[in-house]
């Protein structure tokens, strides 16, 4: 049994606001939605603060929504190392505007000792993809 997985179950349907380390994270303020090893699924509100000025979520909020739920996933693995987001391609493909509820999910590829290469795209209502992207994330010499 991985103790970081049950800790991430025991808090599916809270928001990051009250659970979450990374004050990024709090501030986006997701809600765990599902956990499963190698992947995680995180729903967010897009709130004014994340918006552009044509009122659409800003890309760099999505990268951040991307990213954050990608480094959860990666965390329950439960290695003994730190893992840093080594890159990020991202692809926006719809906009999704204030008020809009997101889906955002991850799911690792290969997880090799020093890489590990991960996915994640988020979703809007109707399940279309509004933004997605690959990672490769490295062992840092940090000790969690």
């Amino acid at each position: 049994m991985n103790p970081v997985i049950e800790f991430f179950k025991s808090n599916i349907g809270k928001y990051a606001v009250d659970v979450s380390p990374s004050s990024l994270g709090r501030w986006m303020n997701g809600k765990l939605i599902a956990v499963a090893e190698g992947s995680v699924e995180v729903e967010f509100v897009v709130r004014e603060e994340m918006t552009n000025p044509l009122k659409i979520l800003h890309g760099g909020t999505a990268a951040s929504m991307l990213d954050d739920v990608m480094g959860m996933t990666v965390y329950m693995l439960g290695r003994e190392n730190f893992y840093s987001t080594v890159n990020l391609h991202v692809d926006y493909l719809s906009p999704a505007k204030e008020g809009d509820v997101l889906l955002v999910k991850s799911n690792i590829i290969r997880a090799g000792k020093t890489v590990i290469h991960i996915e994640c795209a988020i979703y809007n209502a109707d399940k279309k993809i509004v933004a997605k992207c690959t990672s490769n994330m490295v062992a840092t010499g940090l000790k969690m």
